[in-house]
């Protein structure tokens, strides 16, 4: 997976200079964020319902679990965490099914920054990646240098990834040039003293967003801020991901990638708890983006619990027999 900035080609370096007249002023970014497309509710709901009715069959399931499993950034966010509870959720994202050795791991293990050093030395030789969230996550409602001191830290810790939050006030403000700064200044935040980058996720938290519209202004104002992935929600408010935002996100970088030649990951986080729930999820990035986003480098659940409900429907597969949730760990 990848871990730093990709170095865009001469075509995409050239397209994306070309827009540097959007993000100019707060009212050339206004100009362009507004004269998007509106989005076709109904539209974008209907088709949402739609492919999530798609089936999958016994041998493409068996695929779609494992492929799955490799997409989750495992995560634990609580106040009381401990260094223990870090290192136990980092064995089972190495071995996430100890009666089958073949079960793959999992993408991520997403930490605060004070446990990301506890994380990374658990996780040596693993190939998974430790991610924290940072910038005052979940509210964000801290002052810059703040944000970029926690973004720093959790970098300096040896954090691969950086999950950050914009301001949703600002954004709900039409200040969109601070919030656009602000992801550039979280970016440049993520540079490690060897010139790389950890990869940075942009969080919009849609449940808080009022409208689809938003959310595709969003989408496109963080891709132009250099967001490596768009990331539905914290987790941590009543309304999550849900399919037509989700939806709504991947045609966005459907487009920015048409446009611009770059591309961007998407992350839906909160509220995927069920086998069924990510095979729609899948089904969706498939028909929207196609296989080339199909991988953990382009596409992540944040959806811990999502995990074990993936174990219970292999070992199902492979035995023929539904083993229960006393059959997996409880996190």
């Amino acid at each position: 997976m990848p871990t730093t900035v990709p170095a865009y080609g001469k075509e995409a370096a050239g397209r994306l200079a070309s827009m540097a007249d959007v993000t100019a002023s707060d009212g050339a970014l206004r100009r362009f964020l507004h004269g998007l497309p509106g989005v076709d509710a109904v539209g974008l709901q209907a088709r949402a319902a739609t492919l999530g009715t798609r089936s999958i069959k016994t041998t493409a399931k068996a695929y779609a679990i494992d492929l799955a499993i490799s997409m989750i950034d495992l995560t634990t966010l609580e106040g009381a965490d401990t260094p223990g509870k870090v290192r136990a959720l980092c064995a089972k994202g190495i071995n996430p099914d100890p009666t089958d050795r073949g079960t793959p791991r999992v993408a991520a293990i997403c930490v605060y920054p004070d446990m990301v050093a506890t994380a990374k030395e658990a996780l040596t030789g693993s190939g998974i990646h430790v991610a924290s969230v940072a910038t005052a996550f979940p509210a964000g409602r801290a002052a810059l240098p703040v944000k970029l001191a926690d973004t720093r830290d959790a970098v300096a810790a040896g954090a691969d990834e950086i999950d950050m939050v914009i301001d949703r006030g600002a954004f709900l403000s039409g200040r969109y040039l601070s919030v656009f700064e602000e992801i550039k200044q979280v970016k440049e935040a993520c540079r490690r003293e060897d010139g790389s980058y950890a990869h940075l996720k942009v969080i919009f938290e849609t449940g808080e967003l009022q409208t689809y519209d938003n959310v595709r202004r969003v989408s496109w104002l963080a891709m132009l801020a250099g967001a490596d992935f768009i990331k539905t929600s914290t987790g941590k408010v009543a309304v999550n991901a849900t399919p037509p935002v989700t939806l709504l996100m991947l045609e966005a970088v459907r487009d920015f990638h048409a446009t611009t030649g770059v591309q961007v990951g998407v992350k839906p986080a909160g509220g995927i708890r069920t086998t069924k729930d990510a095979m729609k999820y899948l089904v969706m990035v498939n028909e929207t983006l196609g296989e080339e986003w199909l991988t953990a480098d382009w596409f992540r659940f944040g959806a811990s619990s999502l995990l074990n409900d993936l174990l219970m429907q292999r070992q199902k597969l492979s035995t023929g027999r539904y083993s229960g949730p006393d059959y997996v760990t409880v996190d």
